[in-house]
């Protein structure tokens, strides 16, 4: 089996001239965000399939770790930007059908950051270095919530890509564009300076 390595996915904290992108194109650097995300619920289902044949090891310790700094760093920055800047134009400018698209979307928010919790509590248990010794197998109820947790993103994702992100752009003007970026690009650089 190759396992469960992450190779060569950006990580959360990225450096200055990573985030520079955000600035010169801030709904093309949301659509990789969402690549990342199908990046890491992959590494999870991977995760899942290493762990019930090979059971606990580094490597699972390694992508577990990968997938709770992810979605604790990367992911709740880019619920933000949507909510700062793509959200709120649409729902004081878009029509009835996007404004309720939005609507979900938000609410899609609030139950993922209210999932991720007990999505990472489990990972936790693969990720803690003495794990191997203590690490028991997860169960049905596990699974589940792991599978609750990851089911939340794949229309989540569909509707912005489709609906959303296209309607914020043909509103926004450049310099709104270049606002929202820019803002994009200084939480991310202030959160790496830290």
């Amino acid at each position: 089996m190759a396992g469960v390595y992450l190779h060569q996915i950006g990580q959360p904290g990225m450096s200055r001239a990573a985030a520079s992108g955000f600035a010169e194109a801030p709904f093309e650097m949301l659509t990789t965000c969402h690549e990342r995300v199908h990046r890491m619920l992959g590494l999870l289902a991977r995760l899942r399939a290493h762990l019930a044949s090979h059971g606990h090891d580094a490597q699972a310790a390694q992508a577990a770790r990968d997938i709770m700094r992810y979605f604790d760093q990367a992911a709740p920055l880019h619920h933000q930007d949507e909510e700062l800047h793509v959200f709120p134009v649409l729902l004081a400018q878009g029509d009835a059908q996007v404004r309720s698209v939005v609507r979900r979307l938000q609410q899609d928010h609030l139950a993922m950051e209210r999932a991720w919790p007990f999505a990472r509590a489990l990972l936790q248990t693969v990720a803690d270095d003495g794990g191997r010794a203590t690490w028991s197998p997860w169960d049905s109820a596990d699974l589940q919530t792991l599978d609750d947790f990851a089911g939340r993103y794949g229309e989540h994702i569909r509707l912005e890509e489709e609906i959303v992100y296209p309607a914020a752009r043909s509103m926004l003007d450049a310099q709104a564009l270049l606002t929202m970026g820019e803002d994009m690009q200084g939480r991310r650089i202030q959160r790496t300076d830290r």
